[in-house]
């Protein structure tokens, strides 16, 4: 519907209004919007943002935050906000009729062009009544200077000396603070779902207690518990991880069980799959008695708190044949024509030790009993459930169950395991999961890079990509083939392209042996067998990639620009085996600047072109600036000579200088701006 202005492509918003749009506490978020009207008349505009009533900035009553106009449009206004408490928030823009501005422009065009005070007569008068109009609205010690305004205006002498109180530096900063405003016009509200911080900033772990009880005097592994987990737990605390995340810890299916590196032949010692959830000893509100009791479960949850670490449960909704739902609901399954239950399949892979559920099969028994099953384990502590293969399960289920959640524990974490199409990926987003993974892994080279690196930031509303390195499941050729360097380069890349990074166990020792060639799955792979490791002894060889992990943790705790989503410039280098990238936060001005070689095996250099606008530096500085990851310092211009070897270090993360405070805004419009194309 067409308002009495016009207001156009309001940000952020999603699915034309219909879905929340994502932030974070503490996130800088931009505000965007085109207005218009007709005529010369000035026009302006105003966010207002309301919060939940226990926000101190807008629970109360709503915010006004002025918008801007960009530099490049007159037509677009711009803001930004930042939300202090989780809960769903409200965003109007208001746009408005500013007859101050009006005036201001008109009075002094005719006194340049050489009007004379009568030809301005009512020029004046009008501006005296809009200063007496805009004294009503202000308090008792700024009223007098509108006043002033006003009596000088209507009063006798040099023309210019009347006018000049209404331009005044003073006036207008009043006026810019209380404006008058007239044909006040609102947009539609739009809906923003601010969650905990840890839902944007967060470096997650993960492994498999099972595999965690090292190995008798003949070698065997000893199957893992709660106890010897808590001691792994410890090391991914040293290396500065947020979230350490478990595959399903459930009882495993004895029939059909998978056996060393996915055969259908186990022998007694094999341990299975544990995504074939479920057996005699229970299902998914159960755990693997091996692994120990609940009691043991909880003992080590209370550890991890004390390490300051989440613990992520793997929310795998499906089924071993041996599951007590296949007895007691065989409902809730596919049933084929020879009355035999559907495993799952994706076609050529078998899945034999798995039932898929069929969610349309008794709707609502399915329902109420995931629920049960979410609530259960979140009554146990779990605030963070990484979810396997959602885009299997309808979409409007998802929308349900997070929403749900919600309702009493807003601050359970969903992260969805989602390596799909575009739309079903975001389309989970806006279901309401609070990250996702990505494409990052298969994206190699500089343009693939810049373009994904363009797409997660243009997104943001949306979604939040958590870069795993690689996955149980996924160890991409570019580790198989690239050697020690595209370890370390591929973890640079993740932890300053996203707020949100993923390691899985095994990639700080360079595991990279694939099942067969052109295949992604490993050799041995640990989702079939007990995976001890000598992590400790690795370290002490020289032959550990976690030193640099450990690091590059540290530099997202300690650069607050790297926690940062919305906030990525691409710089141009004049080689295709260098990549470029700055990001900056509003807040601080914290601006840091990363230099990748992509090549894993030899020194690459070249001239990096840096777009100091982009960071928040006028044309001609030079600047000094420090690699973070080696101490070095350099000093910087426009053009900059740059040379990375990776056997001495893949990468510069450079700490830039600090954006001044009046620059920082613009910065974070600059970059909506450049991503709304």
């Amino acid at each position: 519907m067409v308002g009495r202005l016009g207001i156009d492509d309001v940000r952020p918003q999603v699915h034309g209004g219909e879905v929340p749009a994502k932030a974070v506490v503490g996130e800088v978020v931009p505000l965007f919007a085109v207005v218009w009207r007709e005529g010369h008349d000035a026009l302006n505009a105003t966010a207002v943002v309301k919060g939940p009533k226990e926000s101190q900035v807008a629970g109360a009553s709503p915010l006004y935050i002025p918008m801007q106009r960009s530099a490049h449009d007159p037509d677009q206004v711009n803001a930004v906000m930042v939300a202090d408490v989780p809960g769903e928030w409200e965003i109007t823009i208001e746009a408005w009729s500013d007859p101050m501005a009006t005036w201001r422009h008109a009075v002094t065009a005719k006194i340049e062009a050489g009007q004379s005070p009568e030809e301005l007569a009512n020029d004046l008068e009008t501006g005296a009544r809009l200063f007496e109009k805009a004294a009503s609205q202000v308090g008792r010690e700024n009223r007098k200077l509108l006043l002033d305004v006003a009596a000088s205006l209507r009063g006798n002498g040099d023309l210019r000396a009347r006018v000049a109180p209404g331009l005044s530096r003073d006036v207008l900063a009043l006026l810019t603070a209380t404006p008058v405003r007239e044909l006040v016009t609102p947009s539609r509200t739009y809906r923003l779902q601010v969650e905990r911080r840890e839902a944007l900033v967060n470096s997650w772990y993960e492994f498999f207690p099972r595999s965690t009880g090292g190995v008798d005097e003949e070698g065997t592994p000893i199957h893992g518990t709660f106890a010897t987990a808590t001691l792994e737990l410890e090391r991914a605390a040293r290396m500065g991880f947020d979230t350490v995340y478990f595959p399903p810890i459930h009882p495993i299916g004895e029939v059909n069980r998978k056996g060393r590196n996915n055969t259908l032949t186990p022998d007694e010692h094999d341990v299975g799959s544990p995504w074939a959830i479920g057996s005699a000893d229970g299902g998914h509100d159960a755990v693997h008695p091996r692994l120990g009791t609940l009691d043991d479960f909880d003992a080590m949850m209370s550890r991890a708190r004390e390490l300051g670490l989440e613990i992520a449960l793997d929310l795998a909704l499906q089924c071993a044949p041996d599951h007590p739902w296949a007895k007691a609901h065989p409902e809730w399954f596919t049933v084929l024509p020879d009355g035999t239950i559907a495993y799952a399949e994706n076609p050529p892979k078998k899945y034999q030790d798995i039932y898929p559920l069929n969610f349309d099969n008794d709707r609502e028994g399915i329902y109420a009993e995931i629920l049960r099953v979410v609530m259960f384990w979140v009554d146990r502590g779990v605030t963070t459930f990484r979810v396997d293969n959602p885009h299997t399960k309808p979409a409007d289920f998802w929308q349900w169950l997070i929403a749900t959640v919600h309702e009493t524990h807003p601050e359970v974490i969903f992260l969805a395991e989602a390596f799909t199409r575009r739309p079903r990926l975001y389309g989970l987003a806006k279901a309401g999961f609070s990250q996702n993974y990505t494409y990052f892994t298969w994206q190699v080279s500089k343009w693939e890079l810049e373009q994904f690196g363009k797409e997660i930031a243009a997104m943001a509303d949306v979604s939040r990509p958590n870069l795993f390195v690689n996955t149980p499941d996924i160890l991409h050729a570019s580790l198989q083939h690239g050697g020690r360097g595209m370890f370390a380069l591929r973890a640079a890349l993740a932890a300053t392209l996203s707020p949100l990074w993923g390691v899985y166990a095994g990639y700080e020792l360079f595991e990279s042996e694939a099942v067969a060639p052109g295949s992604e799955e490993y050799l041995d792979s640990e989702k079939y067998e007990l995976k001890p490791r000598d992590f400790e002894g690795a370290l002490e060889r020289g032959d550990s990639l976690e030193p640099f992990i450990t690091l590059l943790n540290q530099i997202r705790k300690d650069q607050p620009a790297l926690q940062q989503l919305r906030q990525l410039h691409f710089h141009h280098v004049d080689n295709d085996n260098l990549i470029a990238y700055s990001k900056v936060d509003a807040l601080t001005g914290n601006s840091v600047l990363v230099v990748v070689n992509l090549d894993p095996w030899n020194a690459q250099e070249g001239t990096l072109w840096l777009d100091k606008n982009a960071v928040g530096l006028g044309d001609y500085d030079r600047i000094d600036v420090t690699d973070l990851i080696t101490g070095n310092s350099y000093t910087f211009g426009g053009a900059n000579f740059i040379r990375l070897a990776p056997w001495e270090n893949v990468a510069h993360i450079l700490r830039l200088p600090d954006v001044p405070a009046e620059r920082r805004e613009a910065l974070a419009w600059r970059h909506v701006d450049e991503y709304r194309a």
